[in-house]
């Protein structure tokens, strides 16, 4: 592949080295390193705790003497046949057997591949394969294959023949560990992905815009067992800007609340959720980050018509007062045991009246949203000792780690959170800090923490009538100004408290990290730190607010060098004497 490197620029993050065009040919963020370094982090947790799974369904297969099936299938698969023979041991192993998964060259995908030895049949665990569906320039796919431990093959693929041939110079450019590991293919994700069910173990979509559009055949293309990765970058759609655009794409109406952030992860968690369940399939998140302008799930697949059915418990309608800052979830199912049989019926409703009980006004309705835990804490703190252990290979390391550190110390099972200041900002009254808030809360027998969206927010497991019973009794000693009775804080502050708050500073007042003083929100690490122009636009004058001025003025520069070129060639053939 014949080219002029004068021509590139050589950018290297990571292990990884690509050559980038002067041009905006191909789409390239520098911000999105925060993203690339978390996904290479939970991929390792990922392998490591694929091997540990795959080691114990050895050995509680060994105990139980139960024979795999002939066919290679993965490991929840072999789970769910070792579960079958314990329910009942007279069903054959033939019964048990599970679909093949192989790949196109046909070789098994991080299956189990029987194998027997000396009267015992031994598993053998393939490296995980990993799709990157919409890969640009392909640095993703080479700093996977570089960087993570364990791995096996990488299939970048993308829709654009300009960014196929620069991957595929990137991966040359990158040696034999690139060549042998990643490979490039002009195809469209889609179409790939539903063409290849169940063949990796791990997707990755880190689309420009919405998912939405690539979800039906991501959750297709992994293997039970697998991890989906999922980035959403439409913010704008998901916070509330353009509801109906959201209910469109997601199925959801969002809120335009202090929490819309952390809305948008649950919108897209059940819009994953919805996609697997028409499949009978199921999603378990492991890690949901919202991050600089985007938002990105970690998430992993399995297969159960029986569990399937529980995810109407995972998921609730949000309702949002229009006066102040209170909000219910109202479940859409539940469930009643008898004996050993259980019954799914519809949740109980309503869960609010028709006016706000705090301040008489109406409320919003938005959702539905995933309501069940959008962490698992075990993998976080395994991903953040693993992040900690390996500093010098994380570009991102101070970013990802303050993240982590957050998500580690948040309530996983408390959906959205409140905003002191906005709580504040209804009352009309001074802000308390937000340790002596914290300290009322815990002092009045709930949980409160932070959460890693907002460093202003707040989870609690306290009602909202605790909540502004502590606000009204911060307020009587605070006192505001007289303002309209019609107002919301007005109406709020003419009740009476009937819990007396408890303002003593508590022990669990600050975190862990708080009292260490660990840095939690870092400030961007340079100018114009965000979202960048789409591959193929020209960079105008307009685009500085996104690139800078030097940037812009560079590539100006460029583009008028070329003109002239272009120019003095036409001039040249036209002085050129004609030819007889």
């Amino acid at each position: 592949m014949s080219m002029d490197l004068n021509d590139y620029t050589i950018i290297k993050e990571g292990e990884a080295e690509i050559l980038m065009h002067a041009k905006n040919e191909v789409f390239y963020n520098k911000t999105q390193v925060n993203n690339r370094d978390m996904s290479i982090a939970v991929l390792r947790t990922f392998i490591s705790r694929w091997k540990l799974e795959h080691e114990a369904l050895l050995s509680k297969r060994n105990k139980s003497g139960v024979k795999l099936p002939e066919n290679n299938v993965s490991v929840s698969e072999v789970d769910d046949t070792l579960n079958d023979s314990d329910m009942n041991s007279e069903k054959s192993n033939e019964e048990c057997e599970g679909p093949a998964e192989k790949s196109q060259d046909g070789t098994c995908t991080t299956s189990e591949e029987p194998v027997k030895t000396e009267g015992k049949v031994r598993g053998e665990l393939k490296p995980p394969r990993v799709l990157e569906a919409l890969s640009a320039s392909g640095l993703r796919a080479l700093r996977y294959a570089r960087e993570v431990e364990g791995i096996g093959q990488v299939v970048a693929l993308d829709n654009d023949k300009g960014a196929v041939e620069a991957c595929q110079r990137n991966i040359m450019f990158n040696g034999s560990v690139a060549c042998s590991k990643v490979e490039s293919h002009l195809a469209d994700a889609r179409v790939y992905m539903l063409t290849n069910p169940k063949e990796f173990d791990v997707v990755d979509l880190d689309p420009y815009g919405s998912p939405s559009v690539f979800l039906d055949s991501a959750v297709q293309s992994v293997v039970d067992g697998g991890m989906l990765m999922c980035t959403a970058t439409d913010m704008a759609v998901l916070c509330g800007g353009n509801g109906e655009v959201c209910y469109s794409k997601y199925g959801s109406y969002p809120l335009r609340g202090k929490y819309c952030h952390e809305m948008a992860l649950r919108i897209l968690l059940a819009c994953i959720e919805s996609h697997a369940n028409r499949y009978k399939r199921y999603i378990v998140p492991v890690l949901s980050v919202q991050m600089d302008f985007y938002v990105r799930v970690f998430v992993r697949i399995y297969t159960s018509a029986s569990a399937m059915k529980n995810t109407p418990l995972k998921l609730s309608y949000v309702y949002q007062c229009t006066g102040c800052d209170a909000f219910h979830l109202q479940p859409i199912g539940r469930t009643v045991s008898k004996n050993t049989s259980v019954r799914y019926l519809p949740g109980f409703a309503p869960v609010v009246p028709q006016e706000c009980s705090h301040c008489q006004k109406k409320f919003n309705m938005g959702g539905p949203i995933w309501s069940a835990p959008i962490h698992d804490q075990e993998w976080v703190m395994n991903i953040l000792s693993d992040v900690k252990s390996m500093k010098d290979r994380y570009p991102a390391y101070d970013r990802i780690s303050a993240v982590l550190t957050t998500i580690s110390e948040e309530l996983p099972d408390v959906p959205l959170f409140l905003s002191l200041h906005n709580l504040c900002a209804t009352l009309k009254c001074t802000s308390p800090s937000a340790v002596i808030f914290r300290s009322a809360v815990i002092n009045a027998g709930y949980r409160i923490s932070g959460t890693h969206v907002n460093p202003l927010g707040l989870k609690s497991d306290a009602p909202m009538d605790v909540i502004w019973d502590i606000m009204r009794c911060w307020v009587k000693n605070h006192p505001v100004k007289a303002q309209p009775a019609d107002q919301p804080g007005s109406v709020i502050l003419a009740k009476e408290p009937v819990l007396q708050a408890n303002f003593a500073r508590a022990v669990a007042s600050l975190s862990k990290a708080q009292a260490k003083k660990v840095a939690r929100f870092l400030p961007n690490p340079e100018r114009h730190w965000g979202p960048k122009l789409r591959a193929g636009r020209q960079i105008t004058s307009k685009h500085i607010s996104l690139l800078g001025e030097e940037k812009v003025n560079g590539c100006l520069s460029h583009q008028d060098s070329e003109l002239d070129a272009k120019r003095q060639k036409i001039e040249k053939l036209e002085d050129a004497p004609a030819e007889s």
